[in-house]
């Protein structure tokens, strides 16, 4: 039987085995990848009423970080540059997870998808 935190344990391994330990990023990245999963946790107890320990990997999937990435630029008024920079640590971590979790293989694929936003016009390139 799957453990209902399979989510916190992959994000923490995220941070503490690949990011910190193999890839020995800086601790800038480290904080802006962790804003970036506060963001998304906030926008996912707003959105779907789930506190993060109670996020699963499918909740997550390419719609949801859509709408998380439009509110950032909406709501925030974040930069189609943040926006880009809060999409490289979701991707980073969904890349992550590609290894870690292959029977999700075709969800996290669909979020791996997600476009960039155009940072010179705003607009999404595809």
């Amino acid at each position: 039987m799957r453990r209902t935190n399979d989510l916190a344990v992959l994000i923490e391994r995220w941070f503490t085995d690949r990011l910190m330990k193999h890839q020995g990023v800086s601790s800038n990245t480290i904080a802006s990848y962790r804003d970036t999963f506060r963001l998304l946790f906030a926008f996912a107890q707003t959105r779907l009423g789930r506190s993060p320990s109670q996020l699963t990997l499918r909740d997550l999937d390419a719609p949801f970080i859509g709408a998380f990435l439009d509110d950032l630029e909406t709501k925030r008024s974040a930069s189609a540059r943040t926006r880009n920079l809060r999409l490289t640590a979701i991707r980073s971590f969904f890349r992550y997870a590609a290894f870690k979790e292959p029977a999700h293989s075709a969800h996290i694929q669909r979020v791996l998808a997600s476009p960039a936003s155009d940072v010179t016009s705003g607009s999404f390139s595809f």
